[in-house]
């Protein structure tokens, strides 16, 4: 039996497969709010108690580099080791993989009620594919032809420099520098960067949300859910709201034009992470297509690049599928 998971800076996603049942057929399945414990092995420990399961092998995505079998999260602090991990849990092997590259991993073996498309295009079939995954932080992975298959590559793209693609960006850009020196892409294009948006347009004076909403947003813990849904329910009364995801959106498309310039992604690209099922209608307007094409002498080439939303848990799957073919020594 093989235990997979999906570690992420909000939540730790993690479930039980047999190779019987498939990656797409969990034994068992749970989620657990990833700041309340101190360390990995913890949340393990509490799943496999109240599964009573026996897992032999483990395959953890993790939400950072990879290096060594060992992962420091980028958004938790969390050390996770590969070894340790064999060693607390009792397991025969253990395999960490960054996230984004669990992702990529399953994106070309993703069905097709798996997957929303926003630009058909034209894709080849024997060209590179590319994911972007904005969550709780932007990832970016890509993955290359290796024979008959895929080979998926981990990057660190999303810690790259936010490029503005228009006056109003580079003005956000200078709102965000007053406040620290570096401003990654992640900063405005993620689930934890989105606020940022918001802050500057209202506090740029561009436009501004119903008193209540307004102070429901202020309140929160986490703003990004009642932002997104404010935006979605009604555009016209919540202004600030919906300006923020149209902005966010649009930033979105370019960083996904960039990377499938970057890797040459003829392939295809696949948006992942928990943000873009969230607004597919907004990834559906045209404000994302536009921003995505807008590649200058490179725009046709870039209309025949496919794009689809992943609508699945794709990390835990790719996890699931890596770990299953692991078990079984292929």
């Amino acid at each position: 039996m093989l235990i997979a998971g999906d570690i992420g800076g909000t939540k730790t996603l993690l479930a039980l497969y047999t190779a019987e049942r498939g990656p797409r057929r969990p034994v068992a399945q749970a989620e657990f709010p990833s700041a309340r414990y101190e360390r990995l092995e913890d949340v393990v420990s509490e799943f496999i108690g109240q599964t009573k399961a026996r897992p032999a092998a483990a395959c953890f995505d993790v939400a950072g580099p990879v290096i060594g079998g060992r992962a420091r999260l980028t958004n938790l602090p969390w050390i996770i080791e590969e070894q340790a991990l064999r060693s607390r849990l009792g397991l025969r092997s253990a395999t960490l993989v960054n996230d984004l590259q669990a992702t990529a991993y399953a994106a070309p073996r993703l069905l097709p009620d798996e997957l929303r498309a926003i630009q058909a295009g034209e894709p080849d079939s024997t060209g590179a594919l590319a994911v972007i995954a904005p969550g709780t932080g932007l990832g970016e992975a890509f993955l290359v032809r290796c024979g008959a298959e895929y080979h998926a590559c981990a990057s660190e793209g999303g810690h790259a420099d936010f490029a503005p693609g228009n006056d109003l960006e580079a003005e956000l850009l200078g709102y965000l520098r007053r406040r620290e020196p570096h401003v990654s892409v992640e900063r405005v294009c993620s689930g934890s960067g989105l606020p940022s948006i918001y802050d500057f347009l209202r506090d740029t004076g561009r436009a501004q949300d119903p008193a209540p909403l307004a102070a429901r947003i202020a309140a929160a813990q986490d703003r990004t859910p009642l932002i997104v849904e404010a935006a979605l329910g009604d555009p016209l009364a919540n202004a600030l709201s919906a300006q923020t995801v149209r902005i966010f959106v649009s930033i979105l498309g370019a960083e996904a034009g960039n990377l499938a310039l970057k890797v040459l992604a003829t392939g295809g690209v696949y948006l992942g992470g928990g943000v873009p099922p969230r607004i597919v209608p907004r990834l559906e307007d045209g404000d994302f297509v536009r921003a995505f094409i807008a590649k200058g002498r490179f725009e046709a080439l870039m209309r025949a690049i496919p794009v689809h939303v992943i609508m699945t848990q794709a990390a835990l799957l790719g996890a699931a599928m890596l770990g299953l073919r692991r078990l079984q020594g292929s």
